[in-house]
């Protein structure tokens, strides 16, 4: 009744202590906010369902562990698990700093000694507050901005960010690109941003994909047919070339292109007009062609199924793009965005990876990709139970390939690298977090990240 009666203008400020006397004292001191205050695991969560409150202080010691902190480490996961953005400042003793250190480890936003200072426990409150609103801001202002045409690109691979670039500089021009990399790496988000800052963005994406047609229909719905071509054509119909003009036409699995229409595609290629099945007026058609595919073209045009004069004309730009176990870190990266992505989509609190699920991510070698990580993502979300996504609820095997060099030096940089992206991910891009598990000081990660050419614009203090 008391919570329910405060001030609506005053922020909610949750007091997690079991102690009568540091609660009143507590309560007293911070009397500018709604003060909520909890004795144990379980009224502390009624709290956080009930009020939300965005910044919460805590004691380790709860009941029925007292002297201990199994109850409260217990309790700040759980809180976190169901609040993620919340945050959590824990009250510790000089001799808990071992546990508030794990605290901050399992996602804990700051700590404080006790006894505490009114005026600067203070401080850190205000400044906590402040820090979850402006996260918020930040939240709704990237959700009103229109997305970027390489925003489905999530990665720190610098092999990967160099193709980014790279789309950026292709996409002004005419130029024929053909993209080249395993079925789920984002061939066809890569050739939808290549339209999209293009000059013709404006005009139509069309896309047609050559394995997934039959061959007696491929060549219609390429080039389009006439009234009466065939039996059942009622119709003068347009093909998705003709239908793409002034725009971008997509050719995706061109390796899959029967040789008798790839003649005619080199024709098309070559005079820029088509000729629709069963007509003889040729129609001039400005597109702009994208291809993919994940098979070797060239290993296709020694065994006779390729024609080259095609290649060398769909090749103009050739971009190959790395697999998913190629990319050192990212596995980890996009599985915390898929996660927060799909948690959100399914209304369920984004929670966190256990270590063992970590590992697996790690370890295994997503022959998929980048689609096959992203439903399986989408699986353990759905499936998980408790307060964490656990190794069973991803349904993977680790997997590990070994790689050898004799090159010291060249060793040490890139396990040196593959750790830093490593913990990165795993932090979710929290400096402090990720200094932890490297077991080093913010300035000596920072110094590392410079050295490696990892970009910090976007890490999280």
């Amino acid at each position: 009744m008391a919570a329910a009666s405060m001030s609506q203008g005053k922020k909610n400020l949750l007091i997690i202590e079991d102690d009568p006397g540091l609660q009143k004292q507590l309560r007293w001191s911070f009397d500018t906010y709604n003060v909520l205050v909890a004795g144990d695991r379980e009224s502390a969560l009624a709290h956080i369902k009930r009020y939300k409150p965005a910044v919460v202080t805590m004691d380790l010691g709860l009941p029925p562990d007292p002297d201990g902190a199994t109850e409260g480490l217990a309790t700040l996961q759980q809180i976190l698990a169901l609040a993620p953005d919340t945050k959590l400042i824990v009250l510790s003793g000089n001799q808990d700093h071992t546990n508030a250190v794990k605290a901050i480890g399992l996602g804990a936003y700051d700590f404080h000694q006790k006894p505490f200072d009114p005026e600067v426990l203070g401080l850190v409150i205000e400044r906590a507050f402040f820090l979850h609103t402006l996260q918020q801001e930040n939240r709704e202002l990237l959700q009103k901005l229109p997305d970027s045409p390489l925003s489905g690109i999530i990665t720190r691979d610098p092999g990967l960010l160099k193709i980014c670039r790279n789309i950026e500089k292709v996409a002004p021009s005419n130029a024929t690109v053909m993209l080249l990399g395993d079925s789920g790496t984002g061939k066809e988000v890569l050739a939808r941003a290549l339209h999209q800052l293009s000059p013709r963005q404006g005009k139509r994406f069309s896309a047609i994909n050559c394995a997934a047609i039959p061959e007696n229909l491929l060549e219609s719905e390429l080039f389009g047919y006439e009234k009466g071509a065939y039996t059942g054509a009622t119709k003068q119909t347009l093909g998705k070339i003709e239908l793409a003009s002034g725009g971008t036409f997509f050719l995706d699995e061109v390796g899959d292109l029967p040789m008798s229409l790839q003649s005619k595609l080199l024709r098309f290629l070559q005079e820029r007009i088509i000729e629709r099945v069963g007509g003889r007026e040729e129609i001039p058609v400005d597109v702009r062609i994208v291809c993919a595919t994940h098979q070797n073209l060239k290993s296709l045009i020694e065994a006779g199924r390729f024609r080259e004069d095609l290649f060398y004309r769909l090749s103009e730009i050739v971009i190959s793009i790395p697999p998913l176990r190629d990319r050192a870190g990212d596995a980890t990266l996009l599985a915390h965005h898929f996660k927060n992505k799909f948690s959100a989509q399914e209304g369920c609190a984004s929670l966190p990876f256990s270590q063992e699920a970590l590992n697996t991510i790690e370890g295994y070698q997503w022959p998929g990709n980048v689609r096959e990580m992203e439903n399986c993502i989408k699986r353990a979300v759905i499936m998980a139970d408790g307060s964490q996504i656990h190794d069973e609820d991803l349904g993977l095997a680790t997997s590990t390939q070994a790689e050898e060099s004799l090159n010291l030096r060249q060793v040490r940089d890139e396990a040196e690298y593959k750790v830093l992206v490593k913990a990165l991910a795993r932090a979710n891009d929290n400096i402090a977090k990720a200094a932890d598990i490297l077991g080093v000081s913010r300035p000596t990660l920072y110094d590392l990240m410079s050295r490696h050419g990892i970009n910090s614009q976007t890490i999280q203090e």
